[in-house]
């Protein structure tokens, strides 16, 4: 089991596993609505699997234009009320395909919200490609189109995803199980 910064961190998801799925998803992808094809990336966490997605699909024949749009969501406490725009993309959805990219799929507020946004700004269609699929923490009936893995209800970090700022290099998904002094 990996120390990483003290921690110990079991893998859940190794690179090997990780990559065959995203050669897999891109085929998937490109089956599917590709007309002027525009893929946004929600940040920060899925910057690393979006980025190894979108090569992918290049290896399998799409050239997509290539967006960022970092949402937050917001409330008191830890319930969230609501979604905003921290960063804007700048390309015009109108008439388009949209791919959004997202590491984790959980209450699906972020992302029905990120859906409804681009349809609303005139997107033709817009398909949702998600690392991991945690199901157990939906609170809205919402589904994506492309999931990597079904996730168990654990707190996932590495590949892009965090915690407190830490872990984002990670080339696997894990689960940080402990502390490595405490063995």
């Amino acid at each position: 089991m990996p120390v990483v910064r003290g921690k110990m961190i079991e893998t859940l998801f190794s690179p090997e596993v990780i990559a065959t799925r995203n050669t897999q998803m891109a085929a998937e992808i490109v089956k599917g609505r590709n007309d002027d094809l525009l893929v946004i990336s929600v940040l920060k966490g899925s910057f690393i699997f979006a980025a190894d997605l979108i090569r992918a699909m290049h290896h399998a024949g799409l050239a997509p234009e290539v967006e960022f749009i970092t949402l937050s969501s917001y409330g008191t406490g830890t319930v969230s009320r609501g979604v905003k725009i921290i960063k804007d993309i700048d390309s015009d959805p109108r008439g388009r395909d949209v791919l959004l990219i997202d590491d984790i799929l959980e209450s699906g507020r972020t992302l029905r919200f990120a859906r409804d946004l681009m349809l609303e700004r005139g997107a033709k269609s817009v398909s949702i490609a998600v690392l991991l699929d945690k199901k157990v923490k939906r609170e809205v009936d919402f589904e994506a189109d492309f999931v990597g893995f079904e996730c168990p209800d654990y707190f996932v970090v590495g590949y892009g995803m965090d915690v407190a700022y830490a872990f984002r290099e990670l080339p696997f998904v894990g689960v940080v199980t402990g502390d490595a002094d405490k063995i």
